[in-house]
């Protein structure tokens, strides 16, 4: 969609509205459809890469990190050449543990079950992967990682919690904090867009989120919409740490060719090595989404989309505040090391004028009344999840182990390739 600035208003007819609407749905379609797994496909897939129309599509030039392509896959590596990350010690978890009440949400691996615990009776979002699908888009390595972000947060406010993990011969098991407020895309959905200052207080806690996760050398890579919910008092929960990158000192580098299309920052389509800054490229992306509705440099064509991102000047809409322009303008800056966040990082985010109504220790503390509250009545109040999700019948596959007499090689390789993924934190982490 292109955005032109204009200098008043024009009224919103009938048809324009019923333009608007078409466009919006179109695009929610299209998100719903994932393209994050198409373009992971095609990174992965090395004739495809390879392919000239599929190269001026994408900007790719050949590969140069073993992260994104493996032009000579090897087989799968045997336990001892994986990085054991120690013993379970839980290793009594189990499916049956749970009564599976409703799917909440659908990814590329798998599904996130609302759950409850047979014993105490606590309500659970258990994220259910399938190692085979895992191992043949050859994602352990981000499943993994995803796991060792999960057990860094301890404390942190505005990123779910890992109570534990398990897995069985087949399935990786994700026990999370249940969270039934919506996804922001949900809610941005249903409202097109939000008011200034509800859009301030969830960028304030999202940059407060990956201003922590930075501190601890985590890149996210992924913020868009879909991995934001929230609670049920209405305070942003990040979630969906799978395309995190661990151990990127303050001034390092990464150059893997990851994200979602919508949000992805020039240096990363360009292929050359990015930061932590690319961060603060989707906090721009998402606060503009949440200010006018699409994110920016949108069009329906992805080609002509990265066309815009890379090259397209931005244009923003005179109904903002000069400090929200100002601030999209930092974030949104194409040279990354000009745009905002590049010397101080989230100090530079927090001291913006954008952000001066905040409080920031009291926004940590929560203190500061959500502008939206979701109103659920309780657990079993799944109002604001995508009946997409709810609708669909819980597979009677989850909640059992398969038959040891009836495992295969494949799952038995399987098994192999997630030693020490289980885990249960120390009674410490409770107190």
């Amino acid at each position: 969609m292109t955005i032109k600035t204009e200098t008043e208003k024009p009224a919103l007819t009938y048809s324009k509205s019923r333009g608007l609407v078409a466009l919006v749905t179109a695009f929610m379609k299209q998100r719903r459809m994932g393209l994050n797994d198409f373009i992971q496909r095609l990174a992965t897939n090395s004739y495809a890469c390879k392919h000239p129309e599929v190269q001026s599509i994408l900007n790719l030039s050949p590969p140069q990190d073993a992260e994104l392509m493996n032009t000579n896959p090897s087989p799968p590596p045997s336990p001892s050449q994986q990085i054991n990350l120690g013993p379970s010690s839980n290793p009594s978890a189990k499916p049956s543990d749970f009564h599976f009440l409703k799917v909440i949400g659908k990814g590329s691996f798998g599904k996130v079950l609302l759950a409850r615990h047979r014993t105490d009776d606590q309500f659970y979002a258990v994220k259910v992967l399938q190692k085979k699908a895992i191992l043949k888009k050859k994602e352990e390595k981000h499943i993994m990682s995803e796991r060792n972000v999960l057990l860094k947060n301890v404390k942190h406010p505005f990123l779910v919690g890992l109570h534990y993990s398990f897995q069985t011969a087949d399935k990786l098991y994700f026990i999370l904090d249940y969270i039934n407020g919506g996804e922001l895309f949900y809610h941005l959905q249903r409202e097109r867009c939000f008011l200034e200052p509800r859009a301030r207080f969830y960028a304030a806690e999202i940059a407060s989120a990956l201003g922590y996760l930075h501190s601890l050398n985590i890149v996210y890579r992924d913020l868009k919409p879909e991995n934001i919910l929230l609670d049920s008092q209405g305070h942003i929960i990040l979630t969906d740490f799978g395309l995190c990158k661990e151990n990127i000192e303050p001034n390092g580098t990464t150059s893997t060719f990851c994200g979602t299309p919508e949000y992805l920052a020039p240096e990363v389509l360009h292929k050359q090595p990015y930061d932590r800054t690319v961060d603060w490229w989707c906090l721009g992306a998402v606060l503009y989404e949440m200010l006018y509705g699409l994110p920016p440099f949108y069009s329906r064509n992805t080609a002509e989309m990265y066309d815009n991102i890379l090259n397209k000047p931005l244009q923003l809409k005179p109904n903002i505040s000069n400090a929200a322009r100002h601030l999209l303008e930092g974030l949104l800056q194409k040279d990354r090391t000009k745009r905002l966040g590049c010397t101080e990082d989230f100090i530079e985010i927090k001291n913006h004028i954008f952000f001066s109504p905040i409080n920031w220790d009291d926004l940590i503390a929560k203190k500061i009344t959500p502008p939206f509250n979701p109103n659920v009545t309780g657990p079993n109040d799944l109002r604001h999840f995508d009946p997409e999700f709810t609708d669909e019948p819980v597979p009677s596959s989850i909640g059992c182990s398969p038959d040891s007499a009836l495992v295969t090689a494949s799952i038995k390789e399987a098994a192999e390739a997630f030693v020490g993924f289980s885990y249960a934190p120390s009674m410490d982490s409770y107190l």
